[in-house]
């Protein structure tokens, strides 16, 4: 009889290697780098660390500590090797040429990971962007003998070399993308014109990547949006509506996850993306209180937000997972009356996120109890052109109302307030 055996799919070896130059707590960033390789597949089975006064520009690490890279991808069987930088690509060549394994660098991880998880068609045009654009100047010839020759007479021969064949192919590639993600873009935009015409409130949630952004989407509002404990879990924006208790609606829309040192172009591949958050309303930040470096992903997300344009729009702080921190309001984080402690998986702190946000947003509509003259009920009409009528009675006294009404017709309604 034949023997059935299973084929199962092993995670590639990874090593991780990094100049430390002192810019940054390069541990952290190791251990970000660690997430990011098991959310692409991969297995970190070793780590490289140098301290450098400045990279070194043919191997980024040093001749000496290269080959103790390659030693150890030999004893580890190494299968990538994964730089805590951007690399060129003759940094890239000299390093594969010593160690003889195939490697990245963290903004090639990054695409890669986002290429997995583009879903729509927008998600998909902006990875593709930002890796043609990676890759235009990481190009590398064939050599001078392929130069390319020109047009003219006495200049004419084997024509462009390989090299500025691809470049002109990537370039005009990179224009077809941006030309699409423009249409795109410009529905996007038109729904936000859309929803601000429509005096329709919006909430961005934002924070780092793999806070619980996602998590608090569904228990807030049931959208069944992916929520993995990975990092890029979601890279497009989803956008549904909540009432507030005070009865007025507002649409959360949930983005891309925000990550230090974000390599500037896929901040501007996802532009159209991020700009939700500039466009709202108000702003839900959310952290994780659980993190050991909270703080520190506090500060880079706000700095990404100014990079954004957001400053000025209110924001709610959230401190999600607070189940598993006994001592939160030891955090080195500021707290006002605009920070909410909750765990958005056991659905606690849920109230009390809805009050904060409602209290940030701009005050643009009162809820009141009503008793109109029967000769004053086209006043009800007025109401619900920018408000609400949640129920109505026909009392002999008049009509009684639990309303919410514009700011700008309140004055129409204030002495029938019961």
């Amino acid at each position: 009889m034949a023997e059935m055996t299973e084929n199962l799919m092993l995670p590639d070896k990874v090593l991780l290697a990094a100049a430390d130059l002192g810019d940054y707590d390069i541990e952290l960033s190791l251990d970000e780098l660690e997430e990011l390789v098991e959310t692409a597949g991969g297995e970190v089975v070793a780590r490289v660390v140098q301290k450098r006064p400045a990279y070194d520009s043919a191997s980024c690490i040093g001749a000496g500590r290269l080959e103790e890279i390659a030693e150890l991808c030999r004893q580890f069987e190494v299968d990538r090797i994964v730089f805590d930088c951007e690399l060129t690509a003759t940094q890239i060549r000299n390093i594969e040429k010593v160690c003889g394994v195939f490697t990245i660098d963290r903004t090639m991880l990054i695409l890669d990971i986002f290429a997995q998880r583009a879903t729509t068609k927008e998600g998909r045009l902006q990875v593709e962007i930002a890796q043609n654009k990676y890759r235009l100047p990481r190009l590398t010839g064939m050599g001078a003998d392929l130069s390319r020759l020109g047009g003219g007479i006495g200049t004419r021969g084997p024509g462009e070399s390989k090299l500025e064949t691809d470049k002109r192919h990537i370039r005009s590639r990179i224009e077809k993308l941006t030309a699409e993600l423009e249409e795109v873009a410009k529905h996007r935009d038109m729904l936000r014109k859309r929803r601000k015409k429509d005096n329709v409130l919006v909430a961005a949630i934002v924070g780092y990547t793999n806070v619980g952004k996602s998590t608090l989407l569904n228990t807030l509002t049931k959208a069944g949006v992916l929520a993995e404990n990975k990092l890029f879990a979601t890279l497009e924006t989803t956008s549904r509506a909540i009432e507030l208790p005070d009865g007025r609606s507002v649409t959360l829309v949930d983005t891309v996850g925000l990550i230090r040192r974000l390599p500037h172009r896929l901040v501007e591949a996802f532009k159209s993306t991020l700009e939700e958050a500039a466009n709202a309303d108000v702003l839900i930040h959310v952290c994780d209180a659980s993190a050991d470096d909270c703080a520190e992903q506090v500060r880079v997300t706000n700095e990404l937000l100014h990079e954004l344009g957001c400053d000025g729009i209110p924001v709610v702080t959230v401190l999600n997972k607070c189940d598993k921190v006994p001592y939160i309001d030891s955090l080195d984080i500021s707290h006002n009356e605009n920070t909410v402690k909750m765990s958005a998986k056991n659905g606690t702190g849920i109230d009390e996120l809805l009050a904060a946000v409602q209290n940030a947003l701009p005050q643009s509509c009162t809820r009141c109890r009503l008793l109109l003259p029967f000769d004053k009920a086209g006043l009800l009409n007025t109401i619900r052109r920018d408000g609400r009528v949640f129920e109505e009675s026909y009392t002999e006294s008049g009509i009684e109302c639990d309303a919410l009404v514009d700011v700008k017709v309140y004055h129409l309604v204030e002495q029938y307030k019961v």
